[in-house]
């Protein structure tokens, strides 16, 4: 046996032992959340730009319930990982791609197409570094822009300029060129993103906690663009400007350190 055919056995020994049949409701889960992003594919085709960015954010509430249903029923499983990943290829990474292309990146041509290929791939990245580092690193924080969030700020961008009333595509096509290429590019970054799993919501809170939790869903609920836009245009900026706060902090402190070792210390005289 060669080392090539040693190193494929070993890797499916990693998967556990055999075992028929699938867990039935994350794996559900995980199919209505395909069958969105086919459907946002579709639409975007037809030209219903707007049912297309919508499908992508449904397919995103899909996508975080099959994860912890999986968590709380306690059917978590190598398949319905794998199986997720290859979804979300398709629901955060096709879809969205194909979306922004052709709204607005299709007179860039050669820009345009190379711009959503390096998305795609990006995510298709993301998802694969995920899959080997589930157990290994901290659960608090992601390794690099989640691709859900990447594909949310796409969906995101094209239903505020909707929602601003905007029917032609005047000035927006370099803008989402230079967003396309930022969004990919973060996501294979080490730039370190919360990610919100050990958040308690089923335990008890102070009351202005849920105060400000029913302002905010009043607030989705009246002009829920401007609030999905907003709080993923957060998110996303959140990594880099943490990043380049701590870098900077880092940077201080050294050189802070370095001035105390080469500041020569006088001894005391005498009285």
């Amino acid at each position: 046996m060669g080392r090539k055919s040693r190193s494929t056995v070993a890797a499916i020994s990693e998967l556990g032992p055999g075992r028929r049949g699938i867990y039935i409701l994350p794996n559900l889960l995980t199919s209505v959340g395909l069958f969105c992003g086919i459907f946002s594919i579709v639409q975007t085709m037809e030209g219903s730009y707007a049912r297309a960015a919508l499908a992508v954010l449904v397919a995103v509430i899909f996508d975080g319930l099959d994860g912890r249903v999986a968590r709380l029923t306690n059917t978590t499983s190598r398949f319905g990982l794998e199986y997720d990943s290859l979804c979300d290829l398709v629901s955060f990474g096709v879809a969205p791609g194909l979306l922004i292309y052709k709204w607005a990146l299709l007179p860039w041509g050669v820009l345009g197409w190379s711009a959503i290929a390096l998305y795609v791939i990006c995510a298709a990245v993301r998802l694969a570094r995920f899959n080997i580092s589930v157990g290994r690193v901290d659960s608090s924080y992601f390794m690099g822009l989640p691709v859900p969030a990447s594909a949310t700020m796409l969906a995101s961008i094209v239903l505020m300029y909707r929602y601003v009333g905007r029917s032609g595509l005047p000035d927006k096509q370099v803008a989402l060129l230079l967003i396309t290429y930022a969004l990919g590019l973060l996501m294979v970054s080490s730039i370190r993103y919360i990610s919100f799993k050990r958040l308690q919501l089923h335990k008890r809170q102070p009351l202005w906690t849920f105060m400000a939790t029913i302002i905010m869903l009043t607030v989705a609920v009246a002009a829920y663009p401007v609030f999905i836009f907003t709080s993923i245009s957060i998110y996303v900026a959140s990594g880099p400007a943490v990043w380049a706060y701590t870098t900077w902090k880092g940077s201080a402190d050294e050189s802070d350190g370095a001035d105390d070792e080469d500041t020569p210390h006088q001894e005391a005289l005498p009285g």
